[in-house]
């Protein structure tokens, strides 16, 4: 029987799991009976995540380097060790006709192990500047699917794709109906609406900033949908009382590619896998790069829409001051509205998980 197994590791954000789940949802689309084993790190959000998606998944005891808890830091060999172990006993069992991974401190381990044993292998980057782990392996895998142009210089030219970011497929197709979205959440679809979201885990700047400012949004008759994240939600909850009717604030939007369609003003954070999908449904956004994250690439990656007037940029360390006068001047704005979002949708790359599949069934023919 042809083998039709696939492991797919990548976690520790919504940036990893998403792309990981897309392609997997590829794969079957085109073979209904393929099986599929997911990795992670064993205390990250991929853990709930990817079950919750109908997919199996094996935790690996690994993390990353700790920039403030640095005694964390003295167990990081161990585990590497340890999840090497892991890995092996994972791939050897579980035999998979290709490893795919999405990033993420799982994915080093497991795809390190997979080149060992000759078992082909691929690695999709989102950003614009690669993160350590697939830096690391590129000399290993087989094929590297990335976002952007220009990435020669972290990666051998030979095994560069540009297929764009995987996103999740109803997010692609775009088949939300927006008056349903106002409808569920008993929203008054002649008002403007705003989504804040910081990131699948959640800005702690972005949701300290909102709150001060949340009497904004009552004055300017502005309505608001919130995604906090899950260590954030108990702190900024108590402020829908404020917004009375006309907001709601979430720890994690389940339903995001609807409330998506639905808002008129996206902030967001600038994380690849966000921007794909603001780029995929054409919306007009405030980004605010996290400047916590290597190499500043989140700045990076606002500043591609950002130059092509496809999005407003405003610095994490000029937020107080500029996050709610530039809200301010855009939400009553329509026509600067339509101006970013059109700019934003030329941004797309359609199809991406389609054309990283075709790579991978070229790779093990």
């Amino acid at each position: 029987m042809r083998n039709k197994r696939y492991l797919i590791s990548g976690g520790g954000t919504g940036g990893h799991i998403f792309p990981a789940l897309a392609i997997a949802k590829e794969i079957e689309r085109r073979d209904t009976e393929s099986e599929f084993l997911f990795v992670g790190a064993s205390d990250r959000m991929e853990m709930q995540k990817i079950p919750a998606a109908g997919y199996s998944i094996k935790g690996l005891w690994i993390s990353g380097f700790q920039r403030t808890q640095r005694l964390k830091n003295l167990s990081i060999p161990f585990k590497l060790i340890y999840s090497l172990l892991q890995s092996f006993v994972i791939l050897l069992r579980f035999r998979p006709k290709v490893v795919i991974g999405t990033g993420g401190y799982a994915s080093g381990p497991i795809l390190w192990v997979a080149s060992l044993l000759n078992i082909p292998s691929v690695i999709q980057e989102q950003n614009s500047y690669p993160g350590i782990t697939n830096k690391i392996l590129a000399s290993k895998v087989s094929r590297i699917c990335v976002a952007y142009p220009d990435l020669e210089r972290f990666f051998p030219k030979r095994k560069i794709h540009i297929t764009g970011n995987p996103i999740r497929a109803e997010i692609e197709s775009g088949v939300y109906d927006r008056t349903k979205v106002f409808a569920t959440y008993r929203l008054d679809v002649a008002k403007p609406l705003v989504l804040v979201v910081g990131g699948s885990l959640g800005s702690k700047r972005i949701n300290e900033t909102v709150l001060e400012n949340i009497s904004w949004f009552q004055d300017k008759g502005v309505q608001l949908i919130w995604q906090t994240g899950s260590l954030y939600f108990d702190r900024c909850q108590p402020a829908e009382k404020l917004l009375a009717e006309s907001g709601h604030i979430k720890d994690f939007l389940t339903d995001m590619g609807a409330v998506l369609t639905a808002a008129d003003v996206v902030i967001s954070r600038a994380g690849a896998i966000a921007l794909s999908e603001l780029s995929a449904l054409g919306k007009a956004s405030i980004l605010v790069p996290s400047p916590n994250v290597a190499e500043d690439h989140q700045k990076k990656n606002a500043m591609a829409l950002s130059d092509c007037d496809a999005a407003l940029l405003v610095e994490e360390r000029h937020m107080n001051s500029e996050l709610f006068e530039t809200l301010d001047a855009l939400i009553f704005d329509k026509e600067r509205q339509v101006e970013l979002a059109e700019n934003c949708k030329k941004m797309h790359r359609p199809k991406a998980a389609e054309r990283i599949v075709d790579i991978i069934e070229e790779l093990t023919l």
